[in-house]
């Protein structure tokens, strides 16, 4: 076997040096600290209950730290993870994929009609969404990026379309599809599809 056939490096040795490097460097730190503080006379010692209570109270307040940073990073960032944990579980549920080239409106709005027939008005409103950020992205008004939220969607619209109560009325029913409990029904299709008509009648 050729030396080039090794592997040189990889990111498992790489991951047990930094974890080697780290705890000596921390080894180093404590045994300076040592140094540092001063000589306890010899009767003096910490009764082995009480360094088990700073070793706990130590724990606690480091886990009290990391859920206290998990918690600001949700509430930073946690409506876009679970907007798009929704959108892909919503996906895979229902079979439609996100819009891209290969789905075409027509389709989708084949979808849509056999969605309604079979009274399912959740995922026919849907398609009609779907539908819409198909033909925005065709016609170069707006592309199509997965990660943009509704509320990015209508901030974009606003500023470069009129009228745009029509994609207002479609992009809220999909925000209550899927972050409300609210029930769709026919009336709110019969709605988005109104919508749609004026949309692609402009």
């Amino acid at each position: 076997m050729t030396t080039e056939a090794f592997e040189k490096t990889s990111w498992d040795w790489q991951l047990s040096q930094f974890k080697q490097q780290a705890g000596e460097w921390i080894e180093y730190q404590f045994s300076q600290l040592q140094l540092a503080l001063p000589e306890l006379p010899s009767e003096w010692s910490i009764s082995p209950w009480l360094g088990q209570l700073l070793n706990i109270l130590f724990w606690v307040s480091v886990g009290l730290f990391l859920a206290w940073v998990v918690w600001r990073l949700w509430r930073e960032f946690g409506s876009y993870v679970y907007a798009w944990l929704t959108e892909n579980l919503d996906n895979i549920a229902s079979g439609t994929k996100i819009p891209s080239n290969d789905a075409s409106i027509a389709l989708l709005l084949t979808r849509s009609q056999e969605f309604y027939r079979e009274g399912n008005y959740r995922e026919a409103c849907r398609c009609l969404y779907l539908a819409i950020l198909q033909r925005l992205h065709d016609t170069s008004i707006l592309t199509h990026k997965p990660s943009r939220t509704d509320g990015e969607y209508l901030q974009l619209l606003r500023s470069s379309i009129t009228p745009v109560q029509p994609y207002e009325t479609l992009i809220t029913t999909h925000e209550q599809l899927c972050f409300g409990d609210a029930e769709i029904l026919p009336e709110n299709y019969e709605q988005c599809q109104q919508a749609y008509r004026e949309i692609f009648n402009q």
